[in-house]
């Protein structure tokens, strides 16, 4: 599962993808305009780092905020949806987690959670336990596992 896979697949079945993420930075979205010929189906990225940037970017609800937090599969599944409509593109995904250092008893460091939505798949959301492998290896975790995650809804498509 790698970003020029997902790359030649896109472009292959004409679909455009998008991402919305936090804890990994733009990660996802350089993973894939690193490879030639992204543009084909690459629409753009959203950096969400922020409360304030998830709600103004991508319209999710201050009270999902409040209610379960910036990581949360509530406020994946906003930033997907919100990505996919503010894009137009057709497939979008969202990440949203705790790199660390840190975490709380009841969000730990390593937690991860996902949305994902396609032109023939609903919106589902799930949360990945990656553990404290540190800042780094939780971010890079995350975004081969949202490739992983787009391509499926491409394969899907």
């Amino acid at each position: 599962m790698s970003a020029a896979t997902l790359v030649a697949l896109c472009t292959a079945q004409g679909l455009t993808v998008t991402c919305a993420e936090s804890c990994t930075g733009g990660m996802l979205a350089a993973a894939i305009t690193d490879v030639a010929g992204s543009s084909a189906m690459f629409e753009r990225g959203f950096v969400t780092y922020s409360n304030v940037a998830k709600t103004e970017m991508l319209g999710v609800a201050p009270a999902t905020l409040e209610a379960h937090g910036a990581v949360s599969e509530e406020v994946a599944a906003q930033m997907a949806s919100g990505a996919q409509t503010a894009a137009g593109a057709q497939i979008a995904v969202a990440i949203t987690g705790i790199a660390g250092p840190g975490g709380s008893e009841f969000k730990p460091e390593g937690r991860v959670c996902f949305g994902i939505i396609g032109p023939n798949t609903k919106l589902s959301t799930e949360t990945v336990e990656f553990g404290a492998l540190g800042r780094a290896q939780v971010r890079q975790a995350a975004r081969d596992h949202a490739i992983g995650l787009l391509l499926a809804a491409a394969q899907a498509a």
